[in-house]
């Protein structure tokens, strides 16, 4: 049996295209979650912008979040616009930041500005979790393909409207029962982008049999924490 992972939902406020007030927002949810990894919502440090700049893994405004990492030895799954350009998530710790992973499954009018990503995997500790961001967990064939790279964990950033709130629940059930694993799912609160005024929040995380263990409130700035166990 390998050893746990202490796993967190993060759902920070967002001022729109305002990496750097993002940025700190975000160090604050690293600091607060008390966790190994931390998932945040897709492009969480822009907001669900689609004109969004693409922020590279070397930018200066990343700085507060690589320093909240260190202080904490925390993996942080941050969404951004990524070079490519992709709908991406940045894998940030106490060293700096990677580009880990880019939006496969697109919607129309995400098409029009980024280009599709591949299926990805990263390791934590011995714990292999499969990315994705929002549609991916409404594509069974995402889950599928991810899982056969090796997978214990499904985590994902999506952004629901509030009327939309269990959707990210039966995606992760279904990736559960699928696929026999952990999935933590962190669904953006407050208003953003897209035509989103009002988001679902209810971020969470599932065991392995799709049993709801911990959920946020619909709250921005709320944070939900869990421990895998294999």
């Amino acid at each position: 049996m390998g050893q746990p992972l202490s796993i967190a939902v993060a759902q920070p406020r967002c001022a729109a295209h305002d990496v750097t007030a993002n940025a700190v927002a975000h160090a604050e949810a690293v600091r607060a979650a008390d966790a190994r990894v931390v998932v945040f919502p897709e492009m969480s440090l822009t907001g669900y912008e689609l004109d969004a700049a693409p922020v590279s893994q070397d930018d200066e405004r990343l700085a507060p979040i690589i320093a909240a990492c260190a202080e904490t030895g925390t993996l942080a799954l941050v969404g951004a616009p990524v070079p490519g350009p992709r709908i991406g998530i940045l894998a940030v710790d106490g060293s700096g930041a990677r580009v880990a992973y880019g939006k496969v499954c697109l919607h129309g009018s995400e098409a029009v500005h980024f280009v599709p990503g591949e299926p990805a995997v990263i390791e934590v500790d011995g714990w292999r979790l499969g990315l994705a961001i929002c549609r991916d967990t409404g594509i069974p064939e995402h889950a599928a393909k991810t899982a056969a790279l090796g997978i214990d964990g499904y985590v994902a950033g999506v952004v629901h409207a509030d009327r939309e709130a269990e959707v990210h629940g039966e995606r992760a059930r279904r990736a559960a029962a699928d696929h026999g694993v952990w999935v933590a799912t962190a669904a953006f609160a407050g208003p953003t982008g897209g035509g989103f005024k009002r988001t679902s929040g209810r971020s969470g995380i599932w065991s392995a049999d799709g049993e709801l263990i911990a959920e946020t409130s619909a709250a921005p700035d709320d944070i939900a924490r869990a421990v895998f166990i294999k």
